[in-house]
């Protein structure tokens, strides 16, 4: 299991080698935003121009064989509600979200579903039978609220049962980064029980934190083969060239995003 890079004509985007579906976690670059959103920014609210947003989309969407339009995308809110998506659910892109959700699933070939991260995990979840994909966000606020948990119980309800899983969580802010107070680490041993190793108590009194460590194990405990399960190694602040960080920009910035398709 890895992570590599790809580049198609100038679009430069990750790939996991446990998914078997057609998938991206795109990075910063191959767009045509400019300024603080240069050059691959898929976020719209954040006050890039909404074409420049729109054609990234498109350069985005074309790796799918679709337009800018074809595609699902949700208004994330740090919840833990999935979606069940199909081809009406499609999201114009100068249009608002019509959908909020911090997760997407489908069982419709050819529809890609989208998920977007600035420091959080972006998840991509694909059935081994090839009946449903997801693309789930993963903050630290809604994967205590068990977001991990909702997801795999989403892809279930299409027919995919967490033992034909494989799930590859992208570049993130890393543990070398993720500096926290102590409701974090609290509320994740309330998660998930076992937090073993997955922070680093300072005597300041701050915690570093590996999120998606404590993501991977909670799909272990939900029923996923850890053997199905890539985890990226890439820190979003360490890469803050080639992805985006809200925690090291601090000012305007764009969202990467997470698009698989059947």
């Amino acid at each position: 299991m890895s992570f590599y890079e790809i580049n198609t004509n100038g679009l430069i985007y990750m790939r996991s080698t446990i998914i078997g579906a057609k998938h991206a976690f795109t990075t910063r670059f191959g767009g045509v935003s400019r300024g603080a959103f240069a050059s691959l920014n898929l976020a719209s609210e954040k006050g890039d121009d909404p074409e420049a947003v729109c054609e990234n989309f498109r350069r985005v969407c074309a790796l799918f064989g679709t337009d800018e339009n074809g595609a699902c995308t949700a208004r994330q809110v740090h919840q833990n509600q999935v979606r069940a998506v199909t081809s009406a659910d499609k999201h114009s892109c100068l249009a608002p979200a019509a959908i909020e959700a911090d997760g997407l699933v489908t069982a419709e070939k050819g529809l890609p579903v989208f998920c977007f991260a600035a420091d959080c995990t972006p998840m991509l979840l694909w059935d081994t039978e090839n009946r449903a994909v997801g693309a789930i966000h993963c903050s630290w606020r809604n994967s205590v609220m068990d977001m991990p948990g909702r997801a795999v119980a989403a892809m279930g309800a299409l027919g995919a049962g967490p033992e034909k899983l494989c799930a590859a969580l992208g570049p993130a802010l890393g543990r070398c980064h993720f500096e926290t107070d102590d409701d974090v680490p609290d509320a994740i041993e309330a998660w998930i029980g076992d937090a073993a190793g997955l922070f680093d108590r300072r005597p300041d009194g701050k915690t570093m934190v590996d999120l998606r460590a404590a993501i991977a194990r909670r799909l272990v405990q939900l029923g996923v083969p850890a053997e199905n399960i890539d985890v990226s190694g890439e820190c979003t602040f360490c890469s803050h060239d080639k992805y985006w960080s809200h925690r090291y920009v601090k000012g305007p910035r764009g969202h990467q995003g997470a698009v698989i398709m059947l």
